[in-house]
């Protein structure tokens, strides 16, 4: 019972803690509170600003209204982008124009296949747009920006290594669209080839990052650094399937 108390304590104190993060990142985002005075001159750094503050709101706050206006209007260029299926670059920029009263200015606001972008579409997206988009996001030979610099259909060649968690964290942005079900099964074949003779994972000592592993704060027991890669391999598998 101490146990279980003690662990619903520090999930309260942990959700007190989110809970202000995005109460501070709201605030930001209807202009009360600025966050300081850095900027970026290759990019429209106000509205990447938005696109990073509004990510991450809808990561822990799906239905939060500015952000969720916010990703509505990013719905619209990427529909109009592929509207016939396929991309179209013009169109991409005509919406672009449309929704944001500028041009695309750096290359983050010309290559939508990044992990702020990717975040903040979920659940915003038509079922045909949302299909054409990760088929497209998938063949890309760049990957993910931020997440993963290679083609998704490019398997990590070592399968111990920091190359296949920054892989995995591509595919766990991609596992939370229902229409990578589809798409995505041979990375399910592949991580089930790489299961160990107990049915679990090791992705090696090397992978660590401190961003991926939440669960437990020492991998200096085999035992632990398994339970990790397992239980977040386990999640992607379930997405996915």
């Amino acid at each position: 019972i101490i146990i279980i108390k003690d662990e619903i304590c520090d999930a309260l104190k942990l959700w007190i803690v989110i809970r202000k993060a995005i109460n501070c990142m709201t605030a930001c985002l209807r202009g009360e509170r600025k966050i300081d005075d850095y900027s970026e001159k290759s990019h429209d750094w106000p509205l990447f600003t938005k696109l990073m503050l509004s990510t991450w709101v809808r990561i822990f706050e799906p239905d939060n209204e500015i952000a969720l206006s916010f990703a509505k209007q990013w719905a619209n260029v990427i529909s109009k982008a592929f509207e016939s299926r396929t991309y179209n670059d013009a169109a991409y920029i005509e919406a672009y124009i449309s929704e944001f009263h500028s041009k695309p200015k750096g290359a983050r606001e010309r290559d939508f296949a990044d992990f702020y972008h990717l975040n903040l579409l979920k659940g915003v997206l038509s079922s045909d747009i949302k299909s054409s988009m990760l088929d497209y996001v998938i063949s890309k030979t760049d990957g993910i920006y931020y997440a993963y610099d290679k083609s998704i259909m490019e398997l990590p060649k070592v399968f111990k290594s920091k190359e296949t968690s920054r892989y995995l964290e591509a595919i766990e942005i991609l596992s939370e669209y229902k229409s990578a079900k589809d798409k995505l099964g041979f990375v399910v074949s592949w991580l089930e080839d790489n299961k160990d003779e107990n049915g679990q994972w090791d992705l090696g000592a090397q992978a660590k990052d401190n961003l991926h592993f939440p669960l437990l704060d020492s991998w200096r027991r085999s035992s632990d650094r398994i339970k990790d890669c397992t239980y977040r391999i386990e999640k992607i598998i379930t997405n996915i399937r």
